[in-house]
């Protein structure tokens, strides 16, 4: 115990009596380590950052008929394959062909908060249908009837099997209804030849229920886990098929393997600035104690006291740049996240013994040659002043 507490209190004298040039290196072994805990934080925080923002661009998984549809149980079967934090919307959709004026157009019945949460791109000037007769019309479809928000219009549409016959005359009996326009729907896409209501006005017009034609889905999952969901779908729910929107999910995975392996680059090389800061900053040191040290080793000190002594210091020293490097790190992290994904990540404790320990490890490879080159003193020569 003396001689440990007598070997503690020599590298902690060393350090003070040397503090312009152990500050310097403490400085580069916190900043390194700065780096380091704060890129590895941003590193395993990045693919939810990154996927929450990829979720701004669309759904990128669907599901379609099997057969020639599908009911709204099919998708509540499919939505309990996942676990309800990763889902960001699931949006059912059904399409039918109705007229205005007797000119076809195709309108879609859907859930209002469900299509907002899996497309929040879309640009809606007004607002979206909320209540019974409300509809949200596509930009195209306003221009082509020149339709504004509060217009009230007309749709019918033709059930199958509604034109009946009596002598020559043919007489199509449509089911209709009036609906108030809340919002003109822009895209920049074929959305805005649309006319958008709720599943149960769509429901109320057409006379038929639960009627499901695709369903976009947007999932906080890797393209990996996507995969693994898209089989399991298929298999427990026969009536529909699921499927990924490459465009979606390949510009994710490859915008997150380059990011990725640019922060674990950015890491290498701080790490590697971090060495040769510490390397340069030892070699001074034994540069400036070769006299003391020829001096121990004239009087009986062994290369192994010596090297414990020099490893002793430079481990202290990554030990509290470790410590120091740990706090700022994730401060460093949480600036970032809210800097660019206006969003905060969580503290990992475990990340702090793992950076003081690579901080040690760090400074400890980094001594090694100022350290080999201080047992390769000859104390006689040191000691004739050569």
């Amino acid at each position: 115990m003396k001689k440990r507490r007598m070997f503690i209190r020599m590298i902690t004298a060393s350090l003070i009596r040397r503090r312009s040039r152990m500050i310097v290196a403490l400085l580069s072994i916190a900043i390194g380590a700065t780096i380091l805990s704060g890129l590895v934080s941003i590193y395993y925080d990045v693919p939810k950052q990154m996927g929450a923002q990829f979720r701004n661009y669309g759904a990128n998984m669907i599901l379609t008929a099997s057969g020639d549809s599908f009911r709204m149980s099919d998708v509540q079967r499919a939505r309990a394959v996942f676990d309800e934090d990763e889902i960001v919307g699931i949006a059912p959709f059904r399409y039918e062909n109705v007229r205005i004026n007797d000119i076809p157009v195709v309108a879609a019945g859907t859930d209002a908060d469900e299509a907002k949460a899996t497309s929040p791109y879309w640009a809606v000037d007004g607002d979206w249908f909320s209540v019974h007769g409300d509809v949200l019309i596509g930009s195209g479809v306003a221009e082509s009837f020149r339709l504004k928000k509060g217009d009230m219009i007309e749709i019918a549409y033709t059930p199958e099997g509604s034109d009946e016959s009596d002598g020559d005359d043919e007489v199509v009996l449509d089911n209709y209804d009036y609906f108030n326009v809340v919002g003109i729907l822009e895209t920049g896409g074929s959305e805005e030849n649309y006319i958008y209501m709720s599943m149960e006005d769509m429901e109320a017009l057409t006379q038929t229920e639960e009627r499901v034609d695709v369903t976009e889905m947007s999932i906080s999952a890797s393209g990996d886990e996507l995969s693994e969901y898209i089989d399991e779908i298929n298999a427990k729910v026969p009536a529909v098929h699921a499927s990924v929107v490459k465009r979606v999910t390949a510009s994710e995975a490859t915008v997150l393997t380059k990011l990725q392996a640019l922060v674990l680059l950015v890491t290498i090389i701080v790490l590697a600035l971090t060495m040769i800061c510490v390397a340069t900053t030892m070699t001074a040191v034994v540069a400036e104690r070769r006299k003391e040290i020829g001096l121990r080793k004239a009087i009986g000190a062994s290369d192994k006291s010596i090297i414990q002594e020099f490893m002793g210091e430079s481990m202290l020293l990554g030990l509290f740049g470790g410590a120091i490097g740990s706090v700022l790190g994730y401060v460093f992290a949480q600036q970032v996240s809210v800097n660019v994904f206006s969003s905060s990540i969580s503290f990992r404790p475990l990340l702090v013994p793992i950076t003081m320990i690579v901080s040690i490890a760090v400074t400890g490879i980094s001594s090694l040659v100022p350290i080999r080159s201080a047992t390769d003193i000859d104390p006689a020569l040191v000691l004739k002043g050569e």
